[in-house]
């Protein structure tokens, strides 16, 4: 089992910037790859970012490619999420996974945190 909780959501004007944060406890967290999904109200389920489990690679969607960056610190057991030049349209609840493989498909993630509001205004 592999508990995740996130923090660091909130409020920002477009062109702002916030931090994600993402602690994992429990199981060995370098042996998950890590994913942030966000969902916004009344759509689907987003995949946003992933990174390898010691973090040497990472992937992005197409639109938030440039303006978010994905990293981890193994030694903190957390998963970061930095983002900048924030949109109106980035607004949604944020969650992060964990899966044993390396993919952008939500049902393949085990472990889910609870997610953070993310709202950016205009």
């Amino acid at each position: 089992q592999v508990q995740l909780v996130e923090s660091g959501g909130g409020l920002v004007q477009a062109g702002g910037s916030l931090r994600l944060s993402c602690a994992a406890s429990g199981r060995t967290f370098s042996s998950y790859a890590m994913g942030w999904f966000r969902q916004a109200p009344g759509k689907a389920r987003e995949f946003v970012a992933a990174i390898t489990w010691g973090g040497s690679s990472t992937y992005y969607a197409d639109s938030v490619k440039g303006r978010f960056t994905i990293s981890r610190d193994n030694a903190k057991n957390t998963v970061y999420l930095q983002m900048n030049s924030l949109k109106p349209e980035d607004t949604a609840v944020y969650y992060c996974a964990a899966s044993d493989s390396y993919v952008t498909s939500w049902p393949e993630y085990e472990y889910w945190g609870q997610g953070t509001q993310v709202t950016v205004s205009s």
